[in-house]
């Protein structure tokens, strides 16, 4: 070894020397550095696992909230339809009182002009009296009676002679206990119980409705059920015409 340039001795000391600083590293720095490596290795895992975990969560709160969310949006549109059915309730409430409303002042309005219609009509129907008999007077030249000529032009308008209905000829009133009586002035409360009398006697009507249409001039036209039994002038005037052609 001497031969070669190496001290044994020396080469001994070096190697022993070597295995007692690996021995020294090992026991002084190998175990805390592995130890170090460990403990770090742990720390990532856990700082992993709790990264794992704060996702889930964070996951999980994105859910709820999506959720809850869902929820509200559901709740509000819902408030907003029965909000909106409300109001429309409230809308056709409201709509439907006006329409209620107009309706009774129509039939109000239509009502007082009918009561004054028949009162301008009840009083021309005496100015129309005297006229009638100041022109049958001035016809033939000399006064008639005129408590009888009232009385005939009062049978005209009323259709009512001696307590019964004069009707045209070839007619009869049908049975009914429903009866519309149409006069062209409006009647009297006598000649009314007169007509109800002889319609109840007649034709057995025991609810009778009186109405007023100038246009038929005179007489009466009876409605009982579905059947009209046309007494008027107007009607008799066309009965003749029809006649004639």
């Amino acid at each position: 070894m001497e031969q070669l340039g190496i001290n044994l001795s020396f080469l001994v000391a070096q190697i022993i020397n070597f295995i007692l600083l690996l021995l020294i590293l090992r026991a002084v720095a190998y175990k805390p550095l592995l130890g170090m490596l460990e403990q770090r290795r742990q720390r990532i895992a856990k700082a992993l696992e709790d990264a794992r975990q704060a996702e889930e969560a964070r996951a999980n709160a994105d859910r709820d909230y999506q959720k809850r969310m869902d929820e509200a949006r559901l709740e509000a549109q819902r408030i907003i339809a029965e909000a909106n059915q409300r109001a429309e309730q409230a809308a056709s409430g409201i709509l439907a009182k006006a329409q209620e409303e107009a309706q009774r002042l129509i039939e109000q309005a239509r009502e007082e002009a009918e009561l004054e219609r028949n009162r301008i009509l009840a009083e021309l129907r005496t100015q129309v009296a005297s006229l009638a008999i100041a022109a049958a007077n001035k016809v033939i030249s000399e006064s008639l009676d005129e408590q009888r000529q009232r009385r005939l032009i009062q049978e005209f308008f009323s259709g009512v002679r001696a307590g019964r209905i004069q009707l045209a000829e070839d007619s009869d009133l049908p049975r009914g206990t429903n009866a519309v009586v149409t006069s062209a002035l409006p009647l009297t409360d006598e000649e009314q119980a007169q007509i109800r009398a002889d319609l109840a006697q007649r034709a057995g009507a025991t609810q009778v409705q009186f109405r007023v249409d100038p246009s038929i001039l005179g007489g009466l036209v009876i409605r009982i059920g579905d059947k009209v039994v046309d007494s008027s002038v107007a009607g008799r005037m066309g009965a003749m015409r029809q006649s004639i052609h």
